[in-house]
């Protein structure tokens, strides 16, 4: 049985982490009636935090999914984490929404990772909205919260609420769609409201804000020009048509406000969320393509009644066997059916469907496009694989995830946990995209790097306390990269005889630096093929890109992986009896360690972008750290009786600097950071690098 797509909302909730995320989808849980208990964040027992790190902490590690019904709709929740070492949950969270709700603290406007999230949205394109969250807090200020998302995330914030009082006087809401005040029972905290008159205090206010969002939003829509125009009543469904038009087209950000632990806004705020955020139809058509042929475009509609597409967006694990989270695109899935992973070319089989509520199941029979769903039976798909049809392969883009910039040694303490280890490590490995893992033969340890000490902290407890692997862990340490600073040339000859056929390939190359726009060095490597005449014979080209870039993966020079370079192959030769591609694979490694050093290679070490918030009286000593720390201060600015310092500062010298900043404020000072870029380290800190690493 199909349900109308119009109906369903596909959302995500975003923000700076104490932003107050969770503390607002289990209003909303509370309110559609999904629960019949508000759970706290502060007192861990928040739906959507179901993992004991989470309630220990009391912070969203994973997102969670759920679904909520309001009046007549069907909405997909995501709850996603505000910390930046979790990045990669919330990048797979909003690769498969239809819209999203960003939460912002009053008190603090834009945050640090309030623009990472952001940043993240606008790569899909999606509709947001704006809540101005924590409105009865200390310090909170409604038009400097706009400002900032004016001014910090270049967003277009159209005011739709507007606040009756601030901190301990918020009592309520103008909601300048209807013009009327919603006042809250403070002896319910919020629980009922009534609707009134505008104050006359604010009726001015009000008029002035509602003539400017019917000016805004007309833009969008001819009839509301008209009628704007020609100086007639504008009715509020008009007006509502107009601003979800600006909205789905991306260019209108609706602001609403409330104090979610006082469950102050929260209904409006749902239905905002139909009002104004796209269903799967008003989304634009998704782009696939043909696997193994990106240049033959399909396109994949919203359309239960066309052939199966979807995307593997999350796994986790699960003692009845992994859980795959998929979004349905196009088409029906059905338990029991047999389907295709186009991204690796493999039929898997879907035994059951379930609706996730958290931690919670239910369990389905089907499911169909704009459905958000989690299956179990599949095998060899990982995140950002495509699901589809056997007979209609398509293949969908997959997500791209940052890279790690921490890592560290670990090691089991006995025999037996080591086949235990390799296990375990695995299963991360499926689960979580930001990590990774190698095997360092010299010294017998294990290498896993991630996202931050947090992270990394997290992964720990995962191996010890959920999966049972005792230990012994090193400690955290920085993943530098390599990179050059000037052209090289590079010859590899891999010649082997040894009685029969033997082995023969001959490679010259040439490498030189590629930069990003932004002047940092390319994340990714290249090769191109300037071979003239048949020197090399094409079957083989292949074989020495694999080893060249291979190459370059392993460590020319120090060991550390090698970006931003261009491959170009020269020349070469080859033996019409013993070459191979093995052969050659070999001689391109063996070039790659030659050009990258005569190209006089570098060491490139993560930068981070740091907030630090800290008491105007202790602004000196802070910013004395950082600046210590070979921090580049980019900006500072004022906030109530804070000081906001922004800075950028290298990752290796921010270890351990919670304690510091706590010392040097009383406990005042906090800060938050996010990966910046890679830059390249100082000669004399170099050296003592290179030092330890040999």
């Amino acid at each position: 049985m199909t349900r109308d797509l119009n109906t369903i909302r596909n959302i995500g909730i975003m923000a700076h982490i104490d932003a107050g995320k969770t503390t607002v989808t289990e209003r909303i849980l509370f309110f559609s009636g999904k629960t019949y208990k508000i759970g706290e964040v502060h007192e861990g027992t928040a739906v959507m935090d179901f993992m004991e790190e989470e309630q220990e902490r009391g912070i969203t590690i994973t997102s969670a999914a759920t679904r909520c019904p309001w009046k007549d709709f069907s909405i997909n929740l995501i709850d996603t984490p505000g910390h930046v070492d979790f990045t990669a949950e919330v990048e797979r969270s909003l690769r498969v929404l239809d819209g999203a709700v960003a939460v912002f603290d009053a008190s603090e406007g834009v945050q640090a990772q309030s623009e990472t999230v952001w940043r993240q949205g606008r790569k899909y394109d999606l509709p947001c909205l704006c809540f101005i969250n924590k409105m009865d807090k200390t310090g909170a200020d409604f038009e400097m919260s706009i400002q900032s998302i004016r001014n910090k995330l270049l967003a277009h914030p159209v005011v739709v609420q507007l606040p009756i009082g601030s901190e301990g006087g918020f009592s309520g809401l103008v909601d300048l769609i209807s013009m009327k005040a919603v006042l809250f029972h403070q002896e319910q905290l919020g629980a009922s409201f009534i609707e009134q008159d505008i104050p006359a205090k604010l009726l001015e206010q009000a008029e002035n804000a509602r003539i400017q969002l019917i000016e805004t939003a007309a833009e969008y829509d001819e009839s509301l020009m008209e009628a704007f125009v020609h100086d007639e009543p504008i009715e509020p469904e008009l007006l509502k048509r107009g601003i979800r038009k600006g909205t789905l087209a991306c260019k209108l950000n609706p602001v609403f406000v409330g104090a979610a632990l006082r469950n102050m806004g929260i209904r409006r705020l749902l239905d905002a969320v139909t009002d104004f955020l796209p269903s799967p139809l008003d989304r634009p058509p998704v782009k696939g393509h043909k696997p193994g042929k990106k240049d033959q475009e399909i396109e994949i509609v919203c359309d239960p009644d066309k052939s199966l597409v979807a995307l593997a967006f999350k796994i986790t694990g699960d003692k009845h066997g992994d859980l795959y989270f998929l979004r349905l695109y196009q088409g029906q899935l059905r338990k029991g059916s047999r389907v295709l992973n186009s991204t690796r070319d493999r039929k898997e089989n879907v035994t059951r469907i379930f609706e996730m509520n958290a931690n919670s199941r239910e369990l389905r029979d089907q499911a169909q496009a704009g459905d958000i769903v989690a299956v179990v039976g599949l095998k060899d798909t990982l995140t950002g694989d495509t699901i589809c049809d056997t007979k209609k392969p398509v293949e969908l883009e997959s997500i791209t995830f940052p890279e790690t910039v921490i890592s560290m040694s670990i090691e089991p303490r006995t025999s037996a946990d080591r086949n235990k280890l390799a296990e375990s490590l695995e299963k991360l490995r499926r689960e979580d995209p930001t990590f990774s893992c190698k095997y360092d033969e010299e010294t017998g340890q294990t290498l896993i790097s991630g996202m931050g000490e947090l992270h990394l902290e997290i992964l720990q407890h995962k191996l010890t306390r959920d999966m049972g692997v005792d230990i012994r862990v090193g400690r955290p340490r920085v993943a530098y990269k390599e990179a050059i600073s000037s052209t090289g040339r590079g010859e590899g000859k891999f010649i082997k005889q040894t009685g029969g056929r033997g082995q023969y390939g001959h490679v010259i190359l040439s490498v030189e630096p590629i930069f990003d726009e932004k002047g940092h060095y390319a994340r990714e490597n290249e090769f191109a093929n300037a071979l003239v005449g048949g020197s090399i014979p094409r079957d083989y080209i292949p074989a020495v890109e694999h080893g060249s870039m291979s190459g370059l993966t392993s460590g020319a020079l120090w060991g550390y992986p090698v970006v931003g370079v261009r491959v170009t192959l020269l020349d070469g030769s080859y033996h019409s009896v013993d070459s191979s591609e093995m052969a050659f694979e070999q001689a391109a490694s063996l070039a790659i360690r030659e050009a990258i050093k005569e190209a006089r290679p570098i060491l490139l070490e993560p930068i981070m972008r740091v907030e630090a918030v800290v008491p105007e009286a202790c602004y000196g000593p802070v910013q004395g750290q950082l600046i210590a720390k070979r921090g580049i201060i980019t900006d500072t600015r004022l906030h109530a009786a804070m000081r906001v310092i922004d800075a950028q500062v290298p990752l290796v010298e921010m270890f351990g600097y919670a304690g510091e900043v706590r010392s040097a404020t009383a406990g005042r000072g906090s800060f938050s950071m996010e990966p910046f870029c890679y830059e390249k380290v100082p000669e004399q800190i170099s050296e003592k690098i290179l030092a330890n690493y040999y």
